[in-house]
């Protein structure tokens, strides 16, 4: 008479099946956090290069040609706490708005929009005649 049947024997240095399911259940769960991961953005940032006078910068936040523009103007006279900035796209005047200050800098934003690729933004403070310019990519 033979009894109920067994599984067979595990290949030797094999690791044990609770420690095969643990491995596998990781790698599964690595798969699907990296499958449902957004994009990593490709923020950039662009400053004007004068050592002396304004010292203009523009931030895009987003991916590929969508993106979030925010002019800043890093060193503005400490009595001043607002001015007007430009926002261009590819030598176009697009809007004006005002910025406001923020700590030490005169900051504005404007919401994310579709600009497309290898488009040129760029921003302007009033009152001064430097440019900050970034592409989209």
């Amino acid at each position: 008479m033979t009894g109920p049947p067994t599984a067979p024997a595990p290949p030797p240095n094999s690791p044990p099946p609770r420690a095969r399911r643990s491995a596998l259940t990781l790698a599964l769960a690595g798969l699907a956090v990296s499958l449902s991961a957004t994009p990593a953005a490709a923020d950039s940032s662009a400053c004007t290069h004068h050592f002396s006078g304004p010292q203009i910068c523009i931030r895009l936040e987003g991916q590929g040609g969508r993106n979030a523009v925010t002019g800043i103007w890093t060193n503005p006279p400490r009595h001043v706490t607002s001015r007007a900035v430009s926002l261009y796209r590819n030598g176009q005047l697009i809007d004006t708005a005002t910025a406001t200050r923020s700590g030490k800098a005169l900051t504005h934003s404007w919401p994310a929009e579709d600009a497309g690729t290898d488009t040129e933004l760029c921003v302007k403070f009033r009152g001064s005649q430097r440019m900050a310019c970034q592409t989209t990519r």
